[in-house]
């Protein structure tokens, strides 16, 4: 095999999930299995931080499950201007299952999928968000959220009316109809397009330079490492606002 080839078998092999199943039923076992792990890393944080809190001196997991409670909170109250107690919750739950799927783009690329193949596993792809289904399925439950208190806020009727009616008035309700449409399409495939981009060019660029001589790597990979820090904070904190955004439009009684 020549170098290119190896080199392309080489980024293919980290870049493909390992699946089960074909066609539409095909099941990503690795992003089933790192979301529902992170998940559950999230939810027992919080859920410990918050059996041991204390009014006293507080500890290192106290100060940053408050400091990511009022960031949260501080977006909703600015961002959000019905009244829900499930979106201050919900918005916190996506910025840091969000960040936590990222966070996974940090450890070193041979790593894990190393670990995998001594279990037997042939691919091995640790990054939930690298996973275009990952990231439209939470988009998607994002919309449709948004449709639920939609009819939950205006009643089915009003719901109905805002469709068919906004922005050209009734008698144009086959253009506001489209328009509709093409708004509700755009939502969830710029939600989850985003942040599978975002992660998915991170991704290469980390296998892209594991592939570089030893000597080369870690000048490369350390500036990367903390730039991407940046990325995959960003990356979340946008998927969080715009849920908020699009909830607080839906939420709205005109």
């Amino acid at each position: 095999m020549s170098a290119e080839g190896g080199a392309q078998g080489y980024i293919v092999h980290h870049l493909t999930p390992l699946s089960v199943g074909e066609g539409f039923w095909t099941l990503h076992l690795d992003t089933l299995f790192f979301s529902v792990v992170l998940g559950g890393l999230f939810a027992w944080f919080f859920k410990s931080v918050a059996d041991n809190v204390t009014d006293e001196v507080p500890g290192f997991a106290q100060n940053v499950a408050e400091t990511l409670v009022e960031f949260v909170d501080t977006q909703v109250k600015d961002s959000f201007h019905g009244k829900n107690d499930l979106i201050a919750p919900l918005s916190l739950t996506i910025f840091c299952w969000v960040f936590l799927w990222n966070l996974m783009d940090l450890i070193p690329v041979d790593l894990l999928p190393l670990i995998g193949s001594l279990m037997g596993m042939e691919y091995l792809r640790v990054v939930p968000s690298t996973d275009l289904n990952a990231t439209f399925a939470l988009s998607i439950t994002v919309i449709l959220l948004t449709y639920f208190y939609s009819v939950k806020v205006k009643g089915l009727f009003g719901f109905l009316k805002e469709i068919l009616c906004h922005p050209f008035g009734p008698w144009l309700f086959p253009f506001n109809l489209m328009l509709r449409l093409v708004e509700e399409f755009a939502k969830p495939v710029s939600l989850g397009l985003r942040l599978f981009g975002n992660l998915y060019a991170g991704e290469l660029l980390f296998i892209l330079i594991a592939l570089l001589p030893p000597l080369i790597q870690p000048a490369l990979s350390l500036p990367w490492a903390i730039f991407h820090i940046l990325i995959i904070t960003l990356q979340a904190f946008i998927f969080m606002i715009l849920t908020i955004v699009y909830l607080s439009l839906a939420c709205e009684d005109h």
